[in-house]
């Protein structure tokens, strides 16, 4: 609890270095407005969040500064010089940014302030230093707009690239179900073809019921042909060319790949054989084996048309439209939207490997900016190795939090960079290749927005990063 003792006289206020260069009339005006104040040792002299009422200098004692990390107080420095400073140091700004305390401040021992009202503080600096206050307030307004944008333009960057990447992955299917389709066309006139060949009055009615019976069989088989070895298949499709010529089909090699593709054999052709008679073998495998290759072909438009629609999927995932920002989400899910979005951008010889523990439970989060962050530490984690390595995705439990952890086997970062690569606008790529803001972002939604941590272990071969973040539900204000 404050008490009031007295007031410090304009000599005593000189000998701190805060106002060491102020004139004698300053000095007074601060003599008169602020106030001596004790706090006992291990108490609060203002809490985080708190609305800023007051700046304090530290007459005597020792401090400590701590901010607020998923709901604890994590100690940032410790000091006991006199005449540091703390509490409502962006009064100045006045109505412009929200008042309250950016982080705690706790006597260590009993500690004596000077403790000045906000209001008076704002005052004193803008009436006694007009010029300074305009390049702070243009200094403060200038760094957070450009952080802004340039977080922002780094976002743009981000999904750019993803989307270069989605878009080559979209590609493929897109350009296998147009191929499709077309040679379907031509199998299904194939079709229409010898079908009026063979219904032209030289088969009876037995007959054409009997292979359109073997028709709707070869359909069934092409749903359960088994998956062949190349060497099963090249054997295989051996056997029915010696069964074609021997029978008299020609083209024989054209067919038999197709045909072994839907799972038929040589026997069944024997029983094709026993229904058409030999003056209608030919017109009869072939139109089996447009029927074939009709179903092979519908089959391989199916694929494509289902990668287009996963691949579609896991962008809405990653984007999280459709979606409350803040829910309880399955960080795999997470994670495996993000990588479908890289997968353009791994490079062939760059291992992926995915260790989850599929039993964690899931987290409450924003998962849009759960997905940057992912996206942030895989892009570098990219970046570090080049063209070969291995990326490892891993998840677990450490304590009560759920890790996520991004490994590389990239070089690793330098000691003397380490202590850096947290801060805005910090990057060792070349100029122009990167903003230094993606760890900068990833660790304000991880630590700030998610009340989670971000921490780095490296070594050469070997970094890693890993995000913890609570399983309790506990959303900051959006």
């Amino acid at each position: 609890m404050s008490t009031e003792t007295d007031r410090l006289t304009s000599a005593r206020l000189r000998t701190l270095f805060l106002f060491e260069s102020l004139d004698d009339g300053q000095l007074d005006w601060l003599a008169e407005r602020g106030r001596v104040e004790q706090r006992a040792g291990g108490t609060l002299v203002y809490g985080e969040g708190e609305a800023a009422t007051c700046f304090f200098v530290l007459l005597r004692g020792a401090v400590a500064l701590s901010r607020q990390v998923r709901g604890d107080d994590v100690e940032v420095s410790r000091t006991d010089q006199r005449g540091v400073y703390g509490g409502a140091v962006q009064a100045y700004l006045g109505d412009q940014v929200e008042q309250v305390y950016r982080n705690s401040l706790r006597a260590v021992t009993d500690a004596d302030f000077f403790v000045l009202p906000a209001e008076d503080f704002a005052y004193a600096l803008r009436s006694w230093f007009p010029m300074p206050m305009h390049l702070l307030e243009g200094l403060f307004f200038g760094m957070r707009n450009s952080q802004t944008i340039v977080g922002e333009r780094e976002r743009l960057l981000a999904l750019g690239s993803l989307s270069a990447g989605l878009t080559h992955e979209l590609n493929n299917p897109a350009a296998a179900a147009v191929r499709a389709t077309s040679v379907l066309r031509d199998r299904v006139a194939g079709m229409r073809h010898k079908l009026a060949m063979i219904a032209d009055g030289r088969l009876d009615g037995r007959a054409l019921h009997g292979l359109v019976a073997l028709q709707e069989e070869a359909v069934a088989r092409v749903a359960t042909a088994p998956k062949l070895t190349p060497m099963a298949t090249a054997d295989a499709e051996d056997v029915l060319t010696d069964w074609l010529e021997e029978h008299g089909v020609s083209g024989a090699w054209d067919l038999a790949p197709i045909l072994v593709g839907g799972g038929l054999d040589a026997a069944w052709l024997g029983r094709v054989k026993a229904a058409v008679g030999p003056a209608d073998l030919e017109a009869a495998v072939r139109w089996l084996t447009y029927t074939v290759d009709t179903e092979l072909l519908m089959r391989e438009i199916g694929d494509a048309v289902t990668r287009i629609s996963g691949l579609v999927g896991a962008a809405k995932q990653y984007s999280q439209l459709d979606r409350a920002p803040h829910r309880v989400v399955d960080v795999h899910d997470l994670l495996d939207a993000t990588l479908v979005m890289f997968k353009g951008k791994i490079p062939a010889q760059v291992k992926l490997v995915r260790e989850y523990d599929r039993s964690l439970p899931p987290v409450p989060a924003y998962a849009a900016e759960l997905n940057q962050v992912w996206t942030n530490l895989i892009d570098n984690a990219l970046g570090a190795m080049g063209e070969k390595g291995v990326l490892t995705v891993r998840t677990g439990l450490v304590g009560d939090l759920l890790a996520v952890e991004i490994t590389d086997t990239g070089p690793g970062i330098p000691p003397e960079v380490r202590p850096r690569i947290f801060e805005p606008f910090f990057t060792t790529k070349p100029v122009g290749a990167g903003t230094g803001l993606g760890l900068d972002i990833s660790y304000r939604i991880v630590v700030h927005k998610h009340h989670g941590d971000i921490r780095v272990e490296t070594e050469p071969g070997r970094t890693t990063f890993r995000v913890l973040l609570p399983f309790t539900e506990n959303p900051p204000p959006a």
